[in-house]
């Protein structure tokens, strides 16, 4: 089985279509449809890579940033994390650092709506720049 990737947005088509592309790799997937549940999996799963929706109800990705970057979190601070959201980076990074005064703290950005071989090439990118196994 290769890596673990966490995928967290509220929308079930794209979480749907990113599991499905992704386990046609040969990756194994875990989804969660918001923030918070999507912390309890980083807990419980330890994925090898997060997928994560900026724009969420109960907890957003925005807020989920901000926690890993909690010394608490620190076990999952190497864990890549690749954005996939409808909102521009500049426009949610300057949202980030006007709201935390941080910066946001990820490996890359993919804008919807998501072309497949954006989405396994980043991935892909951001396991073997981790030394993980493709």
């Amino acid at each position: 089985m290769g890596a673990k990737i966490l995928v967290v947005d509220d929308d079930p088509d794209i979480r749907d279509v990113l599991e499905d592309l992704l386990e046609s790799e040969g990756y194994k997937v875990i989804t969660a449809n918001d923030g918070t549940k999507g912390l309890e999996a980083i807990k419980s799963e330890s994925p090898d890579l997060m997928i994560l929706d900026l724009l969420m109800p109960v907890m957003d990705g925005f807020a989920v940033c901000k926690q890993l970057q909690d010394p608490r979190w620190s076990k999952w601070k190497e864990m890549p994390i690749l954005i996939l959201t409808s909102v521009r980076e500049e426009v949610s990074q300057r949202r980030y650092e006007l709201e935390t005064g941080l910066r946001l703290g990820v490996d890359d950005y993919i804008e919807k709506p998501i072309d497949p071989d954006v989405v396994l090439d980043r991935v892909k990118i951001l396991l073997e720049r981790r030394g993980i196994e493709v």
